[in-house]
């Protein structure tokens, strides 16, 4: 797996893993798979591993712990301080005050077994708090060697600007795909370029539609949280799954698979995805999309077979103007 750099300095595989799912939203995970999942992607050059204290909570940074604790240094780890989340569990709303953000790290050192966090993001900006106000208390950890990058999620494009003046941001994480690409007409890809911090992909296939994995509702489990997303409903899925075969059609051409030209798209534009699965079949099928090289003209082609406006169905949070932190 070659590598890249997000900003800041900050070296990573030039494509990431999402963990989420191996622990929460997803239906019932299997630990002895997930943890398998984890060794072989460091074994294969996958070290940048995403997880954050809400995906569990707490469990996700755990696991990630028993499986990859003892190759610590051969891991780029990042998690995120998320809505503010008690000890037992019980989550609150957005806390993006200084003292939350320092609680909720020294608890995500404590659970993923580490002394120093290479990636810290502030998992949604919390609008109560000015966001210098955040990023200070982050660059005070960055200071203290808890932390050695930070990095925003979900943020609009003044936000960025304005929390990248408080300390270089190394990273910007948002949804990002051929279904979702907002970001490219928003202003928030615009912004990160032109600063040169990294940007982030998550949902990169569009959370399982852009896979031959999902190719029906029934390949859900009953408690599979995406059954409650817009985009999952029958109708809208059934639309999608349509935009998904046009997609297929250019990959076959290709000699490639579905998700691995939907990550093609997403790295071509200068993004790091971070597909996430539970599986080592599936993360070496994504891992060969870093291999993957489109040409302008396949860009093109490929975002004219979904055009932004036959999606169906929205991502389920509420719809916020553009311009404005999700």
């Amino acid at each position: 797996m070659r590598t890249t750099e997000l900003g800041d300095g900050l070296k990573v595989s030039a494509l990431g893993l999402g963990a989420m799912g191996m622990s929460a939203f997803y239906g019932p995970g299997d630990e002895k798979e997930s943890v398998a999942t984890l060794r072989h992607a460091v074994d294969i050059g996958v070290t940048f591993i995403d997880t954050a204290e809400a995906y569990g909570p707490f469990e996700n940074e755990k696991l990630i712990a028993r499986a990859l604790g003892h190759r610590r240094s051969e891991v780029v780890l990042a998690t995120k301080a998320s809505a503010e989340t008690d000890d037992d569990g019980t989550v609150h709303g957005r806390n993006g005050t200084p003292a939350y953000i320092r609680r909720a790290c020294e608890r995500s050192l404590r659970h993923l077994g580490t002394d120093v966090i290479d990636l810290y993001y502030l998992h949604r900006v919390d609008p109560k708090v000015p966001i210098e106000e955040s990023v200070g208390a982050t660059a005070e950890l960055v200071r203290e060697g808890k932390v050695l990058h930070i990095g925003l999620s979900e943020a609009a494009a003044d936000t960025i600007r304005r929390a990248h003046a408080v300390h270089p941001l190394a990273a910007v994480q948002s949804e990002f795909s051929l279904f979702a690409p907002d970001v490219l007409h928003n202003g928030e890809k615009a912004v990160t370029d032109e600063l040169e911090i990294g940007f982030v992909a998550f949902s990169p296939l569009g959370r399982g539609t852009l896979t031959d994995g999902v190719r029906s509702l029934d390949d859900l489990a009953p408690d599979d949280a995406r059954r409650g997303l817009p985009r999952f409903r029958p109708d809208a899925f059934a639309a999608n799954r349509r935009l998904a075969e046009r997609v297929e059609e250019i990959a076959r051409e290709k000699g490639a698979t579905l998700a691995q030209v939907a990550l093609a798209w997403v790295a071509a534009h200068g993004a790091v995805p971070i597909p996430g699965t539970r599986r080592a079949s599936r993360l070496d099928e994504n891992a060969a999309a870093a291999d993957l090289v489109l040409s302008a003209q396949d860009v093109r082609r490929l975002a004219e077979a979904v055009p932004a406006a036959e999606v169906s169905g929205g991502r389920g949070e509420p719809e916020v103007p553009a311009g404005t932190d999700r």
